[in-house]
Parts: structure tokens; sequence; C-alpha cells
């Protein structure tokens, strides 16, 4: 399917996109290749404008880390997500599971432009991060990553895994230079 409609079926009819992407054949490599790389480079290529300011050092640094966190970050979540699965009566399948991870990223990862923005482009990534995450709970079942009537303690159990994540990944950041007081002059 091309990438476009991938991106309208998950943003506007998530249920009927979670049947046809549970069906089509995949690898980690085409889904990386595919999607991933291309829609989570959105948000690190606004960062470049909407922190300019700061310096172009270290809005590259700030894009180009964020970028590698992002791949990293999709991959170990499907890892997550793939050794949880039968504790809520779904299926283990790496495959699978990236599929849900990566295309469920999809709102986040393109509300990620709104890094143009600077800092207050934050609350746009945020809200559509909560709409990303409801549709992973409504890709969980169909994907078998989870059987439906488990879908929300699986959906609340990876959420948290994932913000446990982007802690972990933030104080990575800060520890490359790009801490809170760049952060605090960002503000400013």
């Amino acid at each position: 399917m091309a990438l476009i409609d991938r991106i309208k079926g998950i943003l506007l009819e998530p249920k009927f996109a979670w049947t046809a992407i549970a069906a089509e054949p995949a690898t980690t490599q085409s889904i990386y290749t595919g999607w991933v790389m291309i829609l989570a480079a959105i948000g690190p290529l606004a960062t470049l404008v909407g922190f300019a300011d700061l310096g172009v050092a270290w809005s590259v640094r700030l894009a180009v880390g964020s970028y590698v966190i992002a791949l990293v970050i999709t991959f170990v979540l499907a890892m997550i997500v793939d050794v949880l699965a039968p504790s809520f009566g779904g299926q283990r399948d790496f495959v699978a599971a990236l599929k849900l991870t990566a295309y469920s990223y999809t709102a986040a990862w393109l509300a990620g432009v709104a890094n143009v923005l600077g800092t207050f482009g934050g609350l746009i990534v945020l809200l559509a991060s909560i709409y990303a995450w409801y549709t992973f709970f409504l890709g969980a079942p169909v994907l078998r990553k989870c059987s439906a009537d488990k879908a929300v303690p699986f959906t609340l159990i990876v959420v948290l895994c994932a913000i446990a994540l982007g802690i972990l990944a933030g104080m990575v950041v800060s520890g490359a230079g790009m801490g809170t007081g760049t952060m605090r002059r960002a503000m400013m």
C-alpha cells in the first residue's frame, strides 16, 4: 500500500487499516525502510528548524540523537510487545509486534513536524502520542498480540514501558550535552 494511503488509513480509519496491515507480508527490514526510517525522520528534521536559534551544532546533535533514539525505541518496544503478548492471551511474533509498534507511532511521528515551533510543539506531539496509543489499542487484538478482552491492560503496560524507555532516552540525550540547562534556554 502507498505511504500516503497507509497514513490516511491509520489516522482516519485505524480499525480497517490494522486488518490490512495484519494481512500484509513484511520483514523487519521492510517495516524499517518503508515506514519507520521515513516517518521517524519528520520530528528530527523539524527540530533542526525549531531549535536552530540555539545553534546549528546543538540542533543537529539533538536531531540526530532524536532520530537514532526513535529507531532504537521502536525496536526495543516491539521486543517488549512480543515478550509480553503471551501473558495477555496473544502470540509471539516479532514481525507482528514490530508492525503494531511501528504503525501505531504514526500520529506521533507526523506530529513531530510541530517541532518547528520549538519547545511549544511538544504539546501537539503529546496529544498525537495519546492518539497513537489509542491506535495501538485497536491494533493489538488484530495482530494477535493480545486477546480483545485484555487489550486495555496490555496497552497500559506497553505505554508504561514506552514512557520508561522515553525517560531513559532523555537521560541519554542529557548525557550527550543536550540537558536541562540547554532546554531551559530553549524555553526562554
